[in-house]
């Protein structure tokens, strides 16, 4: 079997977990790893709070290739996900030249004030590199496997453009649907047998229900072609086994 790359995310801010405000980002990043071969094992949301991101970044940079965090590096106070990436790296925090000096020639340009709260923007652990950012200008940033990006959807989304193509990639996994019309209830236990026995596999059941009916779906993955066909072939053949015969008309 190839490598398998792996990611883990963090999404940060108390408006999450309040409900205040709806992530949009966590869907997007799924679908940009698994179209380049990475799998997303894990996503935490947590509190702006530094030791509740320093104990998230380094659980999920420990057992995954990459990890990829949401939210807090804007100019507010409660901004505090720079020093968290440090604190968790054991670094020191604080203004990056290079931000420093974009930031400031963008507000210049603009005619607006350089704030303190707005040179906060420009922190970065020491050693980190920048994520750019299209949109707003304010970096996100990369130190070790942790990559740092905005909350803001259209600017997450335009960071993690910049960051896919510098990515170590995996084999794709490959899928296959069986429709099933017997329940989870009922096709559990043989289902996991199939599982067990092919476990170069993903196998996974999902209630489906539409104005036609109610079915399974019966999801099978797999990064071997081989695999994905035998284990494709058994659910089948677990499924015609469970089905009713038809009586004889003789």
């Amino acid at each position: 079997m190839t490598d398998i790359v792996t990611a883990g995310m963090i999404v940060i801010g108390d408006e999450i977990l309040s409900g205040r405000t709806k992530d949009k980002n966590i869907g997007h990043l799924a679908d940009m790893l698994t179209a380049v071969g990475i799998d997303l094992k894990e996503v935490r949301v947590v509190s702006d709070d530094r030791e509740a991101i320093a104990d998230a970044v380094n659980a999920l940079r420990s057992r995954n290739t990459y990890v990829f965090t949401t939210g807090g590096i804007g100019p507010t106070h409660d901004d505090i996900t720079a020093d968290s990436i440090a604190f968790a790296l054991g670094l020191p925090c604080g203004y990056d030249d290079k931000a420093y000096r974009l930031l400031e020639a963008h507000y210049a340009k603009r005619g607006i004030e350089f704030t303190e709260a707005r040179k906060r923007m420009a922190r970065m652990p020491e050693g980190a590199t920048h994520i750019d950012n299209p949109i707003s200008i304010a970096p996100g940033f990369h130190i070790a496997n942790v990559y740092v990006m905005a909350g803001v959807p259209s600017i997450f989304q335009a960071m993690l453009d910049n960051v896919i193509p510098t990515l170590q990639t995996g084999t794709k996994l490959s899928t296959r649907s069986v429709p099933s019309p017997l329940p989870e209830g009922t096709i559990g236990g043989p289902l996991g047998e199939v599982q067990k026995a092919h476990p170069d596999t993903i196998i996974g059941s999902y209630p489906q229900y539409s104005d036609k009916g109610f079915w399974t779906e019966i999801i099978i993955r797999s990064r071997s072609q081989e695999a994905l066909a035998a284990a494709t072939e058994a659910v089948e053949n677990m499924l015609a086994s469970m089905q009713p015969q038809e009586p004889s008309v003789n």
